[in-house]
């Protein structure tokens, strides 16, 4: 691939962060119809373990992509399910829901949205540019990145932490608030866009896990048995005779997941509603969990 050379105020290349949740599928729908700049490529992070209906509208807006000229491509640091279960892989932590062993409620630290959202698409643009790790990104050259957050969101929007992107906000750029971009899907055919997170996400509040229950029923026994399976953490610490403190969950009631009772709750027997708030998709550069993790500042700490 060719080295972009050029310093310049002006990016050598517009990508989008594209999650194939609602808020990046209006964001590439925009592009598509031109009324926001044209991106040279859409970038989807997969965990490996997303649920079917967002790989069901990955394929679909890829069909729009592809006729507006942007290529969608799909980058990936492995499979978050299957290396979290690999006794002889390293175990990225997930933010669980722990039982400490005096009894006390805690959670783990997040890595996963570093490792297998952050880290293969920070890797696809420096490729995109020319200039893959461990090779230096000359100072002025630099990836325009967009990132789908809708005017009342508008807290959730961060610079980026490396110096060859540069994270722009189209929805914000155009006064859309999620009512905005609801209606924009549903006119162009999308009115069936869910959002976008890994199936095993502990920031899964009840509304979500029903949904996958009761439309997803694979990746439901997927996720049942998956969280039967790390109640004591890492399987490879496990093996090595070294289990790791307290049990790990990932419904917050710190209960099995085919134990908890997911109904909605009636408030007065005037309302039913959900005893928990549904949080945003996953988001690489904007999680709602905390800081985004820096995998380049890790990386270089770990060399040191």
């Amino acid at each position: 691939m060719n080295m972009v050379r050029v310093q310049s105020s002006q990016p050598a290349l517009r990508l989008l962060s594209l999650g194939a949740g609602v808020q990046s599928t209006t964001v590439l729908l925009l592009a598509c119809e031109r009324k926001i700049p044209r991106f040279d490529y859409a970038l989807f992070a997969d965990t490996g373990w997303e649920p079917r209906a967002v790989y069901t509208q990955l394929a679909k807006v890829a069909k729009v992509a592809e006729r507006a000229g942007i290529p969608i491509r799909s980058v990936s640091s492995g499979n978050i399910r299957r290396d979290a279960l690999d006794k002889t892989s390293r175990f990225v932590t997930m933010p669980l829901h722990v039982r400490n062993p005096d009894g006390t409620k805690g959670m783990a630290r997040r890595q996963c949205t570093g490792e297998y959202k952050i880290k293969p698409l920070k890797a696809a643009a420096r490729e995109l540019l020319g200039y893959p790790h461990p090779t230096r990104v000359p100072p002025g050259v630099f990836a325009e990145q967009a990132i789908g957050i809708s005017i009342d969101e508008v807290h959730r929007a961060k610079d980026a932490d490396v110096r060859y992107l540069r994270n722009v906000f189209p929805l914000l750029d155009l006064g859309m608030s999620r009512d905005d971009r609801v209606q924009y899907l549903a006119d162009r055919g999308f009115g069936e866009t869910v959002k976008s997170a890994c199936v095993g996400c502990p920031y899964s509040g009840n509304a979500r896990l029903r949904w996958l229950r009761d439309n997803d029923p694979d990746a439901w026994q997927d996720l049942v048995a998956f969280d039967k399976a790390i109640r004591h953490g890492s399987p490879r610490a496990i093996a090595a005779g070294k289990p790791l403190r307290g049990e790990f969950f990932v419904h917050r009631s710190l209960r099995p997941l085919d134990e908890v009772d997911l109904a909605p709750r009636s408030r007065r027997h005037l309302t039913i509603v959900d005893d928990d708030p549904e949080p945003d998709g996953c988001s690489p550069w904007s999680c709602r969990s905390g800081e985004p993790v820096d995998i380049d500042a890790v990386a270089e700490q770990r060399a040191a």
